[in-house]
Formats: structure tokens, C-alpha cells, sequence
């Protein structure tokens, strides 16, 4: 895609990624139940109506995530995230030049659990499309994560390393799983990655 005009055009405007895959990607998918239908209706019109709709500097923009599984054992791996004090799934920001949401959770999730061997499981297909609130910190006012959710599997989940000290990892159970995130709606996404299982 590198040599495209049209990416040409979007480095040289110095956006960081490129609206028409992302909308593609959103044309695509299929939302179930009415909440997810009503946030992708919201990521849709933040593509079409955005130059930049990865920036953190509007109130409501795109991460990339994933849910971290090892399918021999059944297993999901949370992440404790000491800025939100809950256990989540990995993932985060776009960095600058990043064009695709599956990679930016790739790296993601390779940097937040040491994970070499990640790749998209059973298939790269996006499998969760949530709005989720985020409250207010000290570096930033509250906002709103538009997160395109993926499953991401490993076939060594023992060489999981936490990021730091603060942000510990833990294998667990779907159900256990559910326990710990309560009423968050990462709870659709590991319904989905239960399904997955067979």
C-alpha cells in the first residue's frame, strides 16, 4: 500500500492513518445487539466525519485491542490496568504511521505480555466493536475509546511477562474471567472467544 497515491497524499496532510481501510472495515463487520449496533454506528461516523479519527485529541477515538488466548487450555489472559483499576484485555493507541488496527493490537499486546508468538486466532476477522467511557485523569480530560476488538492466540502462554510491576498478567478460565470484568462489556468479547472454543 505504500506506494498508493492516496497514502502518499495522507502522509503528506500528516495523518496518521487512512480513512478508507478503516471504514471498509466497518462496512464489513456485523454487529450483534442493539448496543453494538448503536457504537458502530458512532465508529462509522467518526471515520467519515474525521481526518484524523485515531487522534487523542478528540473526545471520542479509535484504540485497537485484543483478548490474548490459548486455545489448547481454553484460556484468556487479563491484564490488570492500574489506570482504570480493573482487569481488561490488551491494547491501545494507534502510533503515529500505523494504518491498520489488527497490527496496533499485535504490538500492543506484545508489548503489554511479552508474547512473541501472537497471531490473529482462529482468523484476522474483527470480533468486538465497543464505545467505552474512560473518566478523567490528571494528563487527560475524560473521553470515549472507540475499540476494534480482535482474538489473538499463543502456543506458550508460560512466557508471558507482566510490562511492569503495576500491570500484572493473569491466565484464567472464561467464566473466571467473566467474574473478574463484571458488568464490562469485555464480557461480549469473551462470550465471543468462548464460541470460538468450540
Amino acid at each position: 500500500m505504500d506506494g498508493h497515491p492516496s497514502d502518499r497524499r495522507s502522509r503528506a496532510a500528516g495523518a496518521w492513518h487512512h480513512g478508507p481501510v478503516l471504514r471498509g472495515l466497518l462496512a464489513g463487520y456485523r454487529a450483534m445487539g442493539e448496543t453494538e449496533v448503536a457504537d458502530l454506528e458512532r465508529m462509522n461516523q467518526l471515520a467519515v466525519t474525521s481526518a484524523d479519527p485515531w487522534s487523542r485529541a478528540l473526545p471520542l477515538h479509535f484504540t485497537a485491542s485484543a483478548l490474548v488466548v490459548h486455545p489448547e487450555t481454553r484460556r484468556v489472559l487479563l491484564r490488570w490496568h492500574h489506570k482504570f483499576g480493573r482487569w481488561l484485555q490488551v491494547g491501545g493507541h494507534g502510533d503515529p504511521g500505523e494504518t491498520d488496527p489488527l497490527q496496533i493490537a499485535l504490538r500492543e499486546a506484545a508489548e503489554e505480555t511479552g508474547l512473541t508468538d501472537l497471531v490473529p486466532w482462529p482468523d484476522a476477522s474483527l470480533r468486538h466493536a465497543a464505545v467505552c467511557h474512560v473518566r478523567a485523569s490528571a494528563t487527560e480530560p475524560q473521553h470515549e475509546h472507540a475499540d476494534l476488538r480482535y482474538v489473538l492466540a499463543t502456543r506458550d502462554p508460560d512466557a508471558a511477562i507482566p510490562e511492569n510491576d503495576n500491570s500484572p498478567l493473569r491466565w484464567l478460565a472464561v467464566d473466571e474471567a467473566r467474574a473478574l470484568v463484571g458488568g464490562n462489556n469485555l464480557r461480549h468479547a469473551l462470550d465471543r472467544a468462548e464460541a470460538l472454543f468450540g
